[in-house]
């Protein structure tokens, strides 16, 4: 049995053993025998759920004993793990009955899982769970042990947006085959920071959209977000944010800006609509062929042309092989000289422009 319980809050949630699965359906027969032919309607779902049940009588006594109110959501929890090893078997007939719900896997240390344990349920005839399942069930004669209590606060999600300088640093890790390609990256320079200040169990990266490990990121920087799972420090203030800002930005290869807490909810929706956004970029062409000013005004005049794509060599260990159609929504020529000429880019986002 997992028990959770949240401060300043109280009860979560609570996670049963299988045993207790086999208790529930047994009283669920039960109601239906004793209400006779209008018990054929009734369904598991009218009946009080063991974790409702276990709420009601945890609740009152836990909020006394503490001298706090209980709550039904709370950003910190404490994970109570108990075990009951008299009744570990109390399922296990089922196998016998429902052989194919029981197959081994090969990440699962125990046939027993709660989901195989309800497919059982659903399949075993009444009369055959009767004779191996009594009611009411046996009480048991030993206690709980509480084997293991877990602390956990919810992640802290930071925030912002990063310009990136170098032509030799990858969004995130770049490793393939155990090999790092690259010495470090976008994600490492920002997370080594953050990570410490919050004291976090550990980090989940993300990003608008992400550049190839030779392209710079410029003008306002790309909007990022960190998700620092179980911090043990939540508490940071404007100036606290401000100066692990400027601890990140000590680096010579990013800059970072705008440094902030923000929600779930808010990362969610930086991610929203990712694919309708607009990219610009430039770019340096040389050209063996001799050129006038004349022969680039061509290239100004083309506007939202349609390309089938292929994915780029240089990405196919992050991203499958394929062909998706993209936009090239304007462009814009600028002489330099007889062999060299800028081109500027205005493209869909996910466009490789070179």
């Amino acid at each position: 049995i997992v028990s959770t319980l949240g401060l300043p809050g109280l009860f979560n949630l609570m996670t049963y053993g299988c045993s207790l699965l086999g208790v529930r359906h047994s009283a669920w027969l039960q109601a239906k025998q004793e209400l006779g032919t209008h018990g054929d309607s009734l369904d598991k779902g009218d009946i009080i759920q063991l974790k409702e049940a276990y709420k009601w009588i945890i609740h009152p006594l836990i909020s006394d004993e503490l001298g706090i109110q209980a709550e039904s959501k709370s950003l910190f929890e404490v994970g109570v793990v108990f075990a009951h090893p008299e009744t570990d078997a109390d399922c296990h007939f089922l196998a016998t009955v429902c052989r194919d719900c029981f197959k081994p896997c090969k990440n699962k240390q125990s046939v027993f899982t709660r989901m195989a344990v309800v497919k059982a349920l659903e399949k075993i005839k009444e009369q055959d769970f009767h004779v191996q399942f009594p009611w009411p069930p046996n009480s048991p004669k030993t206690v709980c042990n509480v084997v293991d209590i877990q602390c956990n606060h919810a992640p802290v999600f930071v925030a912002g947006r990063y310009n990136k300088y170098s032509r030799n640093l990858p969004q995130t890790p770049w490793i393939i085959d155990g090999e790092r390609k690259m010495e470090s990256s976008v994600e490492e320079l920002i997370t080594e920071h953050l990570v410490p200040a919050f004291k976090a169990d550990s980090f989940n990266f993300s990003s608008s959209g992400r550049e190839d490990v030779d392209v710079r990121t410029l003008g306002k920087g790309r909007p990022f977000a960190v998700e620092l799972v179980n911090p043990h420090k939540i508490k940071v203030t404007f100036q606290d944010m401000r100066a692990l800002q400027q601890k990140i930005n000590t680096s010579e290869k990013i800059k970072v800006r705008d440094l902030q807490i923000v929600s779930r909810e808010a990362v969610a929706h930086m991610k929203e609509g990712e694919e309708e956004k607009t990219k610009c970029y430039s770019a340096l062409i040389w050209t063996e062929k001799l050129i006038q000013v004349e022969d680039l005004k061509r290239l100004d005049s083309l506007e939202e042309l349609k390309i089938i794509q292929k994915t780029p060599l240089r990405v196919l260990h992050r991203r499958p092989l394929a062909s998706r159609p993209r936009t090239i929504h304007n462009m814009k020529a600028e002489y330099v000289d007889g062999h060299h000429f800028r081109l500027y880019l205005k493209t869909q986002a996910g466009t490789y422009p070179f």
